[in-house]
């Protein structure tokens, strides 16, 4: 794996999960890098989220640390003071300042963060930095709760005779709703840039990527993505051209990332992709594709491997598009099940096995002549996830 320079990582298990596996990460740039934030639009959200708030963007960033395990939301003023803690405790392993460093947090709402075990793990996190592969895999592993496996990704483009690297991980698995960001995410880049270059990009990549996945419509309380450039690859990027190269390559990352959310939802068994295209405008495509991501008729009939398209279409009513009836058109893995307003004869048993056959099913609907189009990722409904949610805390 190809990582970015200036970076270092580590992960570590600290005690807070039960199961004792990995749930502390830091990421460090030692010389310093730019950094920008997107956060959860949800009125009610951690307390690592109002302090990046604060912090975000800047070029004299230098720190992530992450807690796995323990969300430190709605937990009032003890909250917020262990939130504080945990960056005070970072800043003074790494010889920073405490607003030099984002804290991000995930697990369970509620409950307050065991501190000692916190401060100690980060002091081991501190002290077993490194820039290699393993350490980057460690930390990936550290921030993870219900995830199957750690989920990276990592790309290398060429801007203006120079190598810029992107390596970026992420968690996710349960409580997804698309609305800014739906998971932890921290991106990685050895590029030069502005804080205010790289708030346009992740904001440009967080709308075509982690804002266009859900798994059950529920947004988090602590979910946040990182963007990270430490200038180690070489001069500032500066030109459009330059930039919007740069921007493509961290979208297409984040894209790869945003898709293993949906992929890994708790119990899930398909991957739903669902593109809209006709629409009157992109906001209009996005509204239908949100709708039918949303439905729970639709995802447990994919889970049936049921290709029962007036739950699809159905949903496409209700979206509050204005559109006609008479021009909505559906295909499903390939297969037109709906043509103009009118059912399709198709071979029922062939689709069901195409759904049965494949991880990934394909919802295409165009709804007229329009231009805007939208694409959205979401999971099947299962009965593995209803039993897992159900007894999450007991």
């Amino acid at each position: 794996m190809n990582l970015p320079k200036g970076f270092r990582y580590s992960g570590v298990a600290a005690g807070i999960k039960a199961s004792g596996n990995k749930d502390i990460a830091l990421i460090v740039s030692d010389d310093g890098a730019t950094v920008a934030g997107v956060y959860t639009q949800n009125i009610v959200r951690a307390s690592s989220i109002d302090w990046n708030v604060t912090i975000t963007p800047s070029d004299q960033f230098r720190a992530v640390v992450v807690n796995s395990g323990n969300a430190n939301a709605c937990t009032g003023d003890e909250g917020i003071a262990n939130n504080r803690q945990m960056a005070e405790a970072t800043s003074a392993a790494l010889g920073v300042t405490a607003e030099q460093v984002a804290v991000l947090s995930t697990g369970v709402i509620g409950v307050q963060l065991p501190m000692e075990k916190i401060e100690k793990g980060i002091q081991d996190a501190a002290t077993s930095l490194a820039d290699g592969e393993a350490n980057f895999c460690a930390a990936s592993e550290a921030i993870t709760t219900t995830d199957k496996s750690p989920k990276t990704a990592q790309a290398t483009v060429a801007i203006d005779g120079e190598t810029v690297t992107i390596a970026a991980m992420a968690k996710g698995a349960g409580m997804i709703g698309p609305r800014m960001a739906t998971m932890l995410g921290v991106v990685m880049t050895d590029a030069q840039i502005t804080p205010k270059v790289a708030q346009a990009i992740l904001d440009a990549a967080t709308a075509a990527s982690f804002n266009r996945i859900s798994v059950e419509g529920h947004m988090s309380t602590n979910d946040a993505v990182l963007l990270m450039a430490s200038g180690k690859a070489g001069s500032q990027i500066s030109s459009a051209t330059d930039i919007q190269q740069l921007s493509a390559a961290v979208t297409d990352v984040c894209i790869e990332l945003a898709k293993m959310i949906p992929a890994d939802g708790e119990g899930a068994s398909h991957l739903i992709q669902i593109d809209v295209t006709g629409a009157q405008s992109d906001d209009a495509a996005d509204q239908i594709a949100r709708t039918v991501a949303a439905s729970a008729l639709v995802k447990t009939a994919v889970t049936g491997n049921d290709p029962n398209w007036g739950r699809i279409v159905s949903a496409v009513g209700y979206a509050g598009v204005d559109l006609q009836s008479n021009e909505i058109n559906l295909v499903l893995n390939g297969f037109e099940l709906f043509s103009a307003g009118q059912p399709v004869a198709f071979d029922a048993a062939e689709v069901s096995k195409s759904i049965g056959d494949n991880f990934e099913t394909q919802i295409e609907l165009s709804v007229g002549s329009g231009a805007g189009k939208s694409r959205h990722w979401t999971s099947d409904l299962t009965v593995d996830y209803v039993r897992f949610n159900s007894e999450y805390t007991t």
